[in-house]
């Protein structure tokens, strides 16, 4: 996947919105998961969206990711081609990030993103089975 972050400055004004899917998981697993990937070997994260209320977190992967997604406990959701503007401001009303883009990655690899999800639910439950 070749990609261009959208604040470069030899991008120009005009180019269109980067298209991006959005992997939505519980926002424990996600925190882990963060966690995970911030602490791997040049695996980095991409934006990273949560919602206010604190119960999800939502993953930006590259577009056409959603077709093939089927990690249990997420949802991924494609954007057709309409692409999110990656600006200051979160693209989803009532969400704010956790990983603002122009600190992050574009995107996260989605391979790279299903091993620490799953990671981050044997941790947790490793965890809670210790209580």
């Amino acid at each position: 996947m070749t990609t261009s972050r959208i604040n470069d400055p030899r991008t120009p004004p005009s180019t269109p919105a980067v298209g991006c899917d959005v992997v939505t998981v519980p926002a424990r697993q996600g925190l882990e998961a963060v966690d995970i990937l911030r602490r791997g070997p040049g695996e980095a994260v991409g934006p990273v969206l949560h919602d206010d209320g604190g119960g999800t977190l939502g993953f930006l992967v590259p577009p056409g990711t959603a077709a093939a997604w089927d990690v249990p406990g997420s949802t991924c959701t494609g954007t057709d081609g309409r692409g999110l503007t990656l600006a200051p401001r979160p693209p989803v009303e009532g969400s704010d990030w956790l990983l603002p883009p122009g600190e992050a990655d574009l995107a996260t690899d989605p391979a790279v993103l299903r091993r620490a999800l799953g990671e981050a639910a044997r941790t947790i439950e490793a965890a809670d089975s210790c209580r």
